[in-house]
């Protein structure tokens, strides 16, 4: 049950500087146990769960608003343009304005 508590707080709170220590005391545990607890229920880690979190949150603004893509990596809660450049990739294998370009394709395609 902790665990959920844990990632509706960080899905309400993504967009802001989100720690596991902040996390773990949101919801009244210790962080050691958090992470721990953490990775057995969702798979993932607790950081690559708050990334995931905030690159979907991006995803969502690059194909719905007109922002700049380095408004959308802070408005998603990145720290740093690089760091969401990077975390991006990663995450669907194309940038932030390469991933913006494609979905426009698609919409006037339809």
């Amino acid at each position: 049950m902790d665990v959920w508590k844990a990632r509706k707080f960080i899905e309400e709170h993504s967009n802001e500087e989100i720690s596991l220590r902040e996390t773990a005391k949101a919801v009244n545990i210790s962080p050691n146990y958090l992470s721990e607890k953490f990775k057995q229920v969702t798979g993932v880690r607790f950081v690559e769960y708050v990334a995931r979190t905030r690159f979907q949150n991006a995803c969502d603004l690059l194909r719905n608003g007109n922002l700049r893509v380095s408004e959308i990596a802070f408005a998603a809660g990145f720290q740093s343009l690089s760091q969401f450049n990077r975390v991006f990739k990663r995450f669907s294998g194309r940038s932030p304005t390469q991933y913006r370009a494609s979905k426009r394709m698609t919409r006037r395609g339809r």
